[in-house]
This record gives structure tokens, sequence and C-alpha cells, in this order.
């Protein structure tokens, strides 16, 4: 039986732990967030948008941003909080596109509805600027084919899986996962590559995009035994 193919640098498995820290900034109305949301660190617009996924990671689709939710519950500012949940987040690569687009809405809401900031919120419930501080740690997991890269991704921590699938591409700036990119350049699996990058991990629980993962490199290895066999059938490597 062919082997599968070898990748010349193994993946490397990386976990992160975050820690959230108080800035000292606060808002009180739309104007104050819209000002300070253009100047702050991206670590703080990432965990306004991604802690949730993190304290909540059984929970899909998609869990509300922070932003949203205070203009929504404290200053009643409905059809703006609508705007703002219905940002798809996975469409921006990085932190900094996602602050514009978030911005850009908050500033063309205010121009077509300028008695919206004449609202302010009451002494305790102003927002409260919080960032994330993160450190990332190598595992002792690495790979070097799709074998052993399903294999890993059945051990590794669901922390471990949210770096690589939503943590590198927002602010590593890489543009897509870090298995995708790996795939694609390190093993030429350039149509799993895309399939895994086209997934939306945002409408999946943590573990439920572990299964989905494991389920798309498993028919890849399936598809590639398949073809060097030259039979029709289906032999499966051994666990």
């Amino acid at each position: 039986m062919n082997s599968l193919q070898k990748a010349k640098e193994p993946f490397r498995f990386y976990t992160q732990l975050h820690i959230p820290e108080l800035t000292g900034l606060k808002a009180t109305n739309l104007q104050e967030l819209l000002d300070l949301m253009r100047t702050v660190p991206g670590s703080v617009i990432y965990h306004h948008t991604h802690h949730f996924l993190q304290q909540h990671q059984y929970l899909s689709p998609e869990p509300p941003n922070d932003f949203a939710y205070w203009i929504t519950g404290i200053l009643s500012e409905e059809e703006l909080g609508e705007l703002l949940y219905s940002i798809d987040t996975i469409q921006y690569t990085t932190i900094r596109e996602l602050r514009d687009e978030i911005v850009r809405t908050i500033e063309n809401y205010i121009s077509r509805h300028p008695r919206s900031l004449l609202k302010f919120a009451t002494p305790g419930e102003e927002f409260h600027f919080v960032k994330a501080v993160s450190f990332v740690f190598q595992t002792p997991y690495t790979a070097a084919d799709l074998k052993e890269f399903q294999a890993v991704l059945q051990r590794v921590t669901i922390d471990s899986i949210y770096f690589h699938m939503f943590e590198a591409r927002l602010r590593i700036g890489r543009g897509t996962n870090d298995f995708s990119h790996w795939l694609e350049s390190g093993l030429s699996e350039n149509r799993l590559a895309n399939k895994i990058a086209s997934l939306d991990p945002y409408t999946h629980t943590m573990e439920n995009l572990r299964i989905t993962l494991i389920k798309l490199i498993e028919k890849r290895i399936v598809e590639s035994f398949e073809k060097r066999s030259g039979t029709g059938l289906i032999i499966l490597p051994k666990p």
C-alpha cells in the first residue's frame, strides 16, 4: 500500500489562553463608543466580538458581539443593534477590517438618526472596554501527513482548534486559517484546504467544528487510498 504524502515541514499544533484586562476606558453614548472604537487596540475589538465563543463553546449559532448587545439592551437602539448583529464576521480576514465595518455601520446610523446621540447610559451601565491578553503555547503534537493530522485533531483541546481556526486567521493576518494554509503549502491539498477555508466556524460549536474537520480529512484519506490502489475497493488506513 502506498503511503500518504509527507510534508517537508510538519504542522505544529499550538493552543492559547486569553485573560481579559480592563482598559479603564468607557462610553456612555454612541459618540463616545464610536470615538473610542476608532482608537483602541485590535485586542479590544477582538475581545468584544469573540470572547463569547470561548466562554460558551458549546453554543451555536454565532453569538452576538458586545457592542450590539450594549447598544440594544442599554441604549435601546434596536435597529442599530440588528445591523451590528447582521455583520458576517467570517467575511473579514483581519481585525482592522472588522473594526472598520462596525465603525462604518455606527457612523451611517448616527448620520440617519442624529437624535440617537442624545441617549446616555445610566451610571453603572456604561460600556467598559476590555482587551484580550493572549498567551500562545506550543503543544507536543505535530503532523506530517493527513493520517497524522486527523489523529491529532481527535486529541488536541478545543482551545487549540480555536486558535488555529479563529485566532491565527484574524490576528496574525494570514487571510486564512492555519489548517488550510498548511494543507495547501505543505501537502498541495488545495481542494481540501479550500473546503476547510469555506467553512463558517461561527455557526459551529467547537466540538462540532472538530468533528466536521475530521470528517473532511477522513474523506480525503479514503479518496487518496482508493486512487492509489487503482481499484474500487475502499482501503482505510489503520488507526
